[in-house]
């Protein structure tokens, strides 16, 4: 194997000699435009990392990182496309906690075996989601509003883009962790979900951050807590919501960089180890700020993978326990 290569290999143990493996390895990586796939409709957070990562890619390599959004069925369409595609590394797909990470627990029987059929390259952002209610709800902190669900059992009610969005499966695992029962509301997108829970039709939402923000500050909705492990940069002001009366509890999206299975060690190397140079840079630092997310590029492919087993076993079991169904 030729020297620049090993190098690429080497990329989890030292990133800085793993880039120069890859600006060798593209000297026939990529030889044309790459299609890189988000399996959900334009605007959405994803598309914002690939334009972050692409546009390096293409100064780096001199090839177009071209966007390609093949939205349907939950994630599972644009996912199926990559996983049948050819693995020479020119079809990528920037997935996300859904098709890569819910539905493979979700639905009996998928196009594609998301462990089996799919090459780990890069977990490239982690960030946890809000949990907001309308002002008029008669809690001000979780605690309360644990008292209130259970008080009122079914009472309560969350909103959420729809079934086994990770907005959802977040609400469902508040009502398994803190022993209460709320009532899901699914909607047909995160917009209209958040319009009837700031309208007063429903009390309250696990909502991405960027959507809420603005509403949040402006007191159109309360922020609770968030749902990750430590307290958000863009909401300090915001406890956890396992620190506000939950112990235990834990959610975090997350947003991965895989191709189809069969891809060469080498390919997913040099793009592993550009696209964690990517998130060393001051714009991706900014950008990863202004969505509340963290880079999580330090994790080799083969640690991201193993990330991405354990939340497809994590989901797949409160799937199960919850008694959760496709639409």
């Amino acid at each position: 194997m030729h020297p620049s290569r090993r190098v690429v290999l080497l990329s989890t143990l030292c990133l800085a000699s793993a880039r120069a493996g890859a600006v060798q390895a593209a000297a026939t990586y990529p030889e044309r435009a790459v299609r890189v796939v988000i399996p959900t409709a334009p605007g959405g957070l994803t598309d914002g990392f690939v334009r972050l990562i692409g546009d390096a890619m293409q100064r780096a390599w001199g090839q177009p990182f071209v966007m390609d959004h093949r939205a349907g069925a939950g994630g599972i369409v644009g996912t199926e496309h990559v996983a049948r595609s050819a693995p020479d590394g020119h079809t990528l797909l920037m997935g996300n906690i859904g098709p890569l990470g819910i539905n493979p627990g979700l639905f009996p029987r998928l196009p594609y075996d998301a462990a089996r059929d799919l090459a780990p390259i890069s977990l490239v952002a982690v960030y946890p989601n809000v949990l907001v209610v309308n002002p008029s709800i008669l809690a001000s902190n979780v605690a309360e509003l644990v008292a209130l669900a259970k008080a009122r059992p079914g009472a309560l009610r969350f909103a959420s883009a729809g079934i086994g969005q990770s907005q959802h499966l977040s609400g469902e695992m508040f009502n398994l962790t803190a022993g209460v029962q709320m009532t899901h509301v699914p909607y047909r997108g995160t917009g209209p979900a958040l319009s009837d829970v700031m309208g007063g039709h429903v009390e309250m939402m696990f909502s991405n951050l960027p959507p809420v923000l603005e509403a949040i500050r402006a007191g159109r909705l309360r922020a609770l807590g968030v749902t990750g492990t430590a307290r958000s940069a863009v909401l300090p002001e915001v406890p956890t919501i396992a620190e506000a009366g939950v112990p235990g509890y834990e959610v975090f999206s997350w947003i991965a960089l895989v191709g189809p299975a069969g891809l060469s060690d080498e390919i997913i190397g040099a793009l592993h180890a550009e696209t964690a140079q990517v998130a060393r840079t001051e714009e991706a630092r900014r950008y990863y700020l202004s969505l509340g997310a963290e880079p999580r590029t330090d994790l080799s492919p083969e640690q991201a993978g193993a990330y991405m087993q354990g939340e497809r076993d994590r989901w797949a079991d409160l799937i199960r326990r919850a008694g959760i169904r496709p639409e």
